[in-house]
C-alpha cells in the first residue's frame, strides 16, 4: 500500500478508556475467551506473514520467541504460540516472573499453549536460566506480549532485561496491541520499551502508536478488528490525518481565472539577520498556489528577492494588513522575539487586529507567551487563527515545561486550542492538530528529514497559502501538515535525505505533489 493509498483510509484513534468500554460491550454478547482467541489467531496469522517474507533457514525451519506477560496481553501471546506451534514453527514461550493466570480466559490460553508443541519456560525472579534460554538461540521472529494497553508501570527486573536483549536482535519483532513499555494514549516511553518492527493492534488504532516515541517503537502498524460489531465502535475524538480529510480542495484550476482568484498573502517577519525565514515562507506560499505574496519586513526591506522576484518586499509600517488587501496573513517567521521592541509588538498587534485568517508561528508565539495582552487579543479576534508551535513554544504559552507538553501531546494541544480559541498544530514526531472543541488529528507523513532549520517556515507559508486560496482553517491545517510531510517523504524516497535535506528543497517538491493530487 502506497502513502497515497493509506492516506485515503479513515482511521479513528481510540483511547484506553474507549477501548475498554468497547471490549466490555463486545464480551457481553460473546462466549468467554472469544476475543482473546481471535487476537491470538490474528497474531499467529500476522506472524506467519512476516515469516513468509523472510529468507528461510536450513530446510525452512523457523524459530519464534514469544514473550508472555501476566495479563490478557500475555494470553493473546499464548494463543498465538499455540497456533504457531501447530503450524510447524519451533516456539519458545518465555513467561514473565509474575505470569500467573489472572483470568479464566488466560487460563484457557495457557492450557492450549501447554498442550501444543510449544516449549514454555517461566522466569523466576532472580533466576538466570530462563534469560539464558532467550539468549541462547538465534530467532527468526520475536512476539512481544508482555504488557498491553493496561500497563501502569515501567518495565523492570527480568522483563526489562529481556526487552533490552530483544532490542539488540536483528530479527523482526511483532508487538501485540502496543509495544511493551509504550503508553497507548500518549506515545511516551518511561524507561525501557520494546522496539518493534511491526505492531498488530487490536480492535482499534491507538494515538500513542503514532506520536511522540510511538513512531520509533511501533514500526509498521496494522489493525486486527477482532470482528467486533461496528455498532459498538463509538465515534472517536481522534483520528489519523489523510487526504480524505481535505482532498475536496485539491482540484484542477479553471481556465477562466486570474491571480486574484487564488488569494493574496502577507508574510510578516524578517528582522535584521533573519530575512531568510519569511522568504522561505513566502516562496512556499507562491509555489503552493497563492496568487500574490507580499513580505512585510519590520525594518528596511530588500529591494527584491533575487531567487523569487515575483515576491513583493515592503516595509510593514506601510502595509495595510486588513482583509481588504490580504486574504490571509502569516506572522512570526524571523520576526524577532523581544517584547522590549515596541515596534515589533505593535506590528504583531496589528496582525491580531486584522480580520484576515492568520497563521502565527515562531517569534510571534514567543512574543505572545511573554505578553498576556497579546494572548487576550488572540482569544477575542474575529478572524480564524492557526498556531504552529514546536513543543518549547507550546510550553511557554501553557506555562509548562517542554517535558510536560511531550508527556501528553494530545492533551497539551487540546488545552492550548481551547485556551486561545484557535487551531493548534503541535509540531514534532506525529504532529498533533487540535481544534477548540477537542477534536484531534495526528499526522504520520514526514519524518526525521524535517528536523532541520527552516522547515517550520515552509509549513507556515504553506498553511497561509491554503488559507489565502479559500480553504477553511481546519482543512488548511490538516492539508498543510500532511502535504509538508508527504513532500519530505517523496524527497527521501528519491535519495535526497533524510540526512542533509534542506527546507528550500521542500518547496518545489510541494508544488509537484500538489499538482499531482489536483490533476
Amino acid at each position: 500500500m502506497t502513502l497515497l493509498d493509506s492516506a485515503n483510509i479513515a482511521s479513528p484513534l481510540y483511547s484506553i478508556a474507549e477501548l475498554r468500554a468497547i471490549e466490555q460491550a463486545a464480551s457481553q454478547t460473546l462466549p468467554q475467551g472469544t476475543l482473546m482467541q481471535r487476537a491470538g489467531q490474528a497474531a499467529a496469522s500476522h506472524a506467519l506473514k512476516i515469516l513468509h517474507g523472510l529468507e528461510s533457514g536450513a530446510g525452512g525451519h523457523m524459530r519464534v520467541l514469544v514473550l508472555a506477560g501476566p495479563g490478557d496481553n500475555g494470553g493473546d501471546a499464548l494463543e498465538a504460540a499455540a497456533h504457531l506451534a501447530g503450524s510447524g514453527i519451533e516456539v519458545l514461550v518465555w513467561q514473565a516472573p509474575e505470569a500467573r493466570a489472572t483470568s479464566p480466559e488466560r487460563e484457557q490460553a495457557l492450557s492450549r499453549a501447554r498442550n501444543s508443541a510449544a516449549r514454555l519456560i517461566t522466569a523466576d525472579a532472580g533466576s538466570a536460566s530462563a534469560l539464558a534460554a532467550v539468549h541462547a538461540a538465534p530467532w527468526n521472529l520475536v512476539i512481544d506480549g508482555l504488557f498491553g494497553i493496561g500497563a501502569a508501570r515501567p518495565l523492570a527486573g527480568e522483563c526489562r532485561e529481556v526487552a533490552l536483549h530483544v532490542n539488540q536482535l536483528a530479527c523482526p519483532v511483532l508487538a501485540l496491541d502496543v509495544p511493551s513499555g509504550l503508553q497507548a494514549d500518549t506515545g511516551v516511553v518511561d524507561g525501557v520499551a520494546i522496539r518493534a518492527s511491526h505492531t498488530l493492534t487490536f480492535i482499534g488504532d491507538k494515538p500513542g502508536l503514532h506520536t511522540g516515541d510511538g513512531r520509533d517503537y511501533a514500526g509498521e502498524v496494522d489493525i486486527a478488528g477482532l470482528a467486533i460489531d461496528p455498532l459498538l465502535l463509538a465515534p472517536a475524538n481522534a483520528q489519523l490525518n489523510g487526504l480524505h480529510l481535505f482532498a475536496r480542495h485539491l482540484r484542477t484550476r479553471r481556465h477562466n481565472s486570474h491571480k486574484g482568484s487564488y488569494g493574496s498573502l502577507a508574510v510578516i517577519g524578517g528582522a535584521q539577520g533573519m530575512a531568510g525565514a519569511p522568504i522561505l515562507a513566502a516562496r512556499t506560499a507562491l509555489h503552493a498556489g497563492a496568487g500574490r505574496v507580499t513580505i512585510a519586513f519590520p525594518g528596511p526591506p530588500p529591494a527584491f528577492d533575487s531567487g523569487q522576484p515575483e515576491l513583493m518586499c515592503r516595509r510593514a509600517d506601510g502595509v495595510d494588513l486588513s482583509g481588504l488587501h490580504f486574504s490571509a496573513l502569516v506572522a512570526g517567521p524571523g520576526l524577532g522575539g523581544s517584547i522590549d521592541n515596541a515596534d515589533t509588538v505593535e506590528l504583531l498587534q496589528r496582525a491580531l487586529d486584522s480580520d484576515s485568517p492568520l497563521v502565527l508561528d515562531a517569534d510571534a508565539l514567543n512574543l505572545m507567551a511573554a505578553e498576556p495582552e497579546l494572548q487576550s487579543a488572540l482569544a477575542l479576534r474575529a478572524g480564524v487563527t492557526i498556531l504552529t508551535p514546536h513543543p518549547l513554544e507550546a510550553a511557554r504559552l501553557l506555562d509548562l515545561t517542554t517535558a510536560e507538553v511531550q508527556a501528553d501531546r494530545l492533551a497539551a494541544a487540546r488545552q492550548l486550542a481551547a485556551q486561545l480559541n484557535v487551531i493548534v498544530v503541535l509540531k514534532g514526531s506525529g504532529t498533533v492538530i487540535a481544534a477548540p472543541d477537542g477534536a484531534v488529528v495526528i499526522n504520520t507523513s514526514g519524518g526525521p528529514a524535517l528536523a532541520t532549520a527552516g522547515t517550520g517556515d515552509v509549513l507556515a507559508g504553506l498553511c497561509g497559502s491554503l488559507l489565502a486560496q479559500g480553504w477553511n482553517e481546519w482543512d488548511a491545517a490538516l492539508g498543510a501538515v500532511w502535504l509538508h510531510g508527504a513532500a519530505a517523504d517523496a524527497l527521501v524516497a528519491s535519495g535526497a535525505g533524510p540526512i542533509g535535506l534542506t527546507a528550500s528543497e521542500l518547496i518545489p517538491a510541494l508544488r509537484k505533489l500538489i499538482n499531482a493530487l489536483a490533476g
